[in-house]
């Protein structure tokens, strides 16, 4: 008498996506981030590559010998504007010295982002632990705090220019009246004016990302702190520091990211052509602005690198986290539990399968 045996198979298990919306919301995602995506690449993305191919190109100049016309149009170089940079250096005097036209700019575009950023850092940190206090009049205070944020740039330049002026505010209060301070001239007050107007308008931006950084933290932990005995300075460089710290770091590396294009401020306030303030958009500005199309646009891309490598090494030093690096890893974390439930299950299911085939047999 034959004996037959059921066999029994495995549930075969579905491959799962390699990508973080595995979950079924990538398409919903790319159909949500589409028109923005779209309106970014008009904006952005054509301009960039725009700027790219004219620095590959160099205008026409002189005069044609053949038929003594002045030449127009332009001329494919290739990478000749970009060596030109380095190789025919135009030499300024500023607040450095002598050197290359370039190398200034490069060295007072840092100087501003380093100097500006470190002290609106520590101005805005302090006037978001002043705006999340609760006291009388605490709205009237977080109103004008923000106020130097809402003014537009150049306006706030024209404003500081007349503060600044020779027989301006800023003389005579430092009691400078018979014996001026020239501000607004090419040298090193000129950049302390500087400093000090960025200052004043963009601290409150750090102030108010940190604030926002300031109310997610539950009031239980300072409580527990209080308890423990924590003074204000510990409790402030224990809890508050590292607990605001991703609002923050976001928040400096914007600063940071738009100090490094400082355009109108030095430029409503100072004006051209003034080496000690003199910016990488402003050199650039005033290449293009005397046609010299592809040089200006190869500034541009030197300043376009110079923007990504301290942007790149935010991210990945200070891990500031611009997208959603914390979301990314929780999904992904949750798509290899389930990954590894799955291979259990299996595993389960087949030695179930095995006794019952062998139970069949005997």
């Amino acid at each position: 008498m034959g004996v037959t045996t059921a066999e029994r198979t495995a549930p075969v298990a579905t491959k799962r996506k390699k990508n973080a919306f595995s979950d079924g919301q990538g398409a919903l995602a790319a159909m949500l981030l589409a028109p923005t995506l779209l309106v970014m690449f008009l904006v952005t993305g054509i301009p960039i590559v725009m700027s790219v191919t004219e620095s590959f190109f160099r205008a026409n100049g002189g005069v044609d010998p053949n038929t003594g016309l002045v030449n127009t149009g332009t001329s494919f170089v290739g990478l000749q504007n970009f060596t030109d940079i380095f190789a025919h250096p135009t030499l300024v005097v500023g607040v450095y010295g002598s050197m290359d036209r370039l190398i200034n700019s490069f060295l007072n575009t840092t100087l501003f982002t380093i100097v500006c950023v470190v002290l609106e850092t520590i101005l805005g940190v302090a006037m978001a632990l002043i705006m999340a206090k609760a006291f009388r009049g605490r709205g009237l205070v977080r109103a004008a705090i923000l106020v130097p944020w809402a003014i537009p740039t150049i306006v706030s330049a024209v404003m500081w220019k007349l503060i600044f002026n020779t027989d301006g505010v800023a003389n005579k209060l430092l009691g400078l009246s018979n014996t001026p301070i020239l501000w607004l001239a090419d040298n090193k007050y000129s950049q302390m004016a500087i400093i000090i107007a960025d200052v004043w308008k963009t601290a409150p931006f750090i102030g108010l990302l940190t604030l926002a950084g300031l109310q997610t933290i539950p009031a239980e932990v300072y409580e527990a702190a209080k308890v423990d005995g924590a003074n204000a300075w510990q409790t402030f460089v224990r809890i508050t520091l590292p607990m605001v710290k991703p609002a923050l770091v976001v928040a400096v590396l914007f600063r940071t990211l738009d100090t490094l294009r400082m355009f109108d401020l030095p430029w409503g306030m100072i004006g051209p052509a003034k080496y000690s303030v003199e910016t990488l958009s402003m050199f650039a500005y005033q290449e293009m602005n005397a046609t010299r199309y592809g040089t200006a646009a190869s500034y541009s891309i030197v300043l376009f690198f110079y923007i990504v490598l301290v942007a790149f090494l935010f991210v990945k030093l200070l891990g500031a986290d611009v997208v959603g690096d914390e979301e990314l890893k929780a999904v992904n974390a949750q798509r290899k539990r389930m990954h590894a439930l799955n291979k259990q299950q299996t595993k389960a299911t087949k030695v179930r399968t095995t006794v019952t085939s062998g139970g069949s047999a005997s």
